[in-house]
């Protein structure tokens, strides 16, 4: 009865670490993307707001915006490495015609203002989420995030993480090429 029990107290353990480590493993293993986050905002129309521009405090803009032509809107703050990093090509897809509004997210109006004039503003619009409430309502775990959002203001993609090259060429391209 003793080696029964002991036995049972070694097995059940060993048997609630191999189904943990199963229930934990399946997502690399069906090779899920963590850049790839699903929204549930994918198909309907950004969510209604109200910010200012980062440049002008008495300028407001709305969700209206995002209407008359496809787009990107970046999510970015100084405090965040990674947008350092992705800068340098958003100016470059600026360079190539590619329509892009920036959101400053949670951030400080001084230090984003000093950002964009020394690193080049790659923006047609810069807006100012220092709440981070229009974040929220889009679901932004943090910066950088991109979504690439239709003529009709319908969000048909949500980008986590860096925007580069490979990932505009792999990804990105195809699906703002096929968005009217």
């Amino acid at each position: 009865m003793f080696k029964k029990r002991r036995i049972l107290m070694l097995l059940v353990p060993f048997i609630a670490f191999i189904i943990g480590a199963i229930f934990l493993a399946t997502p690399l293993l069906k090779g899920s993307d963590p850049s790839k986050l699903e929204s549930a905002l994918i198909g309907q129309e950004v969510p209604k707001f109200t910010l200012q521009d980062i440049f002008d405090e008495t300028k407001q803009y709305n969700a209206d915006i995002f209407k008359g032509q496809k787009m990107l809107l970046n999510v970015w703050a100084t405090w965040c490495p990674t947008c350092y990093a992705e800068h340098t090509y958003l100016n470059k897809l600026a360079n190539q015609d590619i329509y892009i509004v920036g959101m400053n997210y949670k951030d400080n109006r001084k230090k984003a203002i000093r950002w964009l004039s020394e690193l080049h503003n790659p923006y047609q619009i810069s807006l100012f989420d220092e709440s981070g409430l229009l974040g929220l309502d889009l679901g932004v775990y943090g910066a950088p995030e991109t979504f690439l959002i239709d003529s009709q203001g319908v969000i048909r993609y949500r980008h986590v993480g860096d925007l580069n090259e490979q990932v505009w060429n792999d990804k990105l391209f195809a699906i703002y090429e096929g968005m009217q």
